[in-house]
């Protein structure tokens, strides 16, 4: 599993010319699931510890303008958006091998399971794209601040 998370001032999700879904200051987290991930990736380790990193992320300034706070300490918002090309893999030619990538139906049975897990944890509100369609984000990375994870480094 892969997050990238980047700190907004607010983010929204457009799809067929409507937004979806929008938040205000907090994180925009793109989350992408590989094929070495399983059905039984809920139950472990390093799910609990991505879900761990991403609330307590200390990203946002405290009064000394010193990186000491977390989405949690912030009650900050987060916009969760499933993305495979997470998993691109740009090391031959010009078009990228998506064969890294999570099989669809797996994907989206991970990632609605990793919305559900956040909503459990959030200080604020949760909000999501569209799995599979295309989407447009607009969203104003404040800072900037962003941060990838991977769960095989945790």
């Amino acid at each position: 599993m892969r997050l990238v998370i980047q700190r907004v001032t607010d983010a929204r999700v457009i799809v067929d010319q409507k937004t979806v879904a929008e938040t205000e200051a907090g994180f925009l987290a793109l989350v992408g699931f590989g094929r070495e991930d399983r059905e039984d990736l809920p139950a472990s380790k390093q799910w609990s510890r991505m879900l761990d990193k991403l609330m307590n992320l200390r990203v946002f300034t405290d009064d000394d303008g010193k990186f000491n706070l977390s989405l949690k300490d912030v009650r900050g918002d987060l916009l969760l958006v499933s993305q495979f090309t997470l998993y691109a893999d740009c090391k031959k030619g010009r078009r990228p091998s998506f064969t890294d990538a999570c099989p669809p139906e797996l994907a989206n049975t991970l990632f609605e399971r990793f919305v559900s897990d956040a909503r459990t944890l959030a200080p604020a509100r949760v909000e999501t794209g569209v799995f599979g369609a295309e989407m447009f984000l607009d969203f104003t990375n404040w800072g900037p601040v962003t941060i990838t994870l991977d769960s095989k480094d945790l």
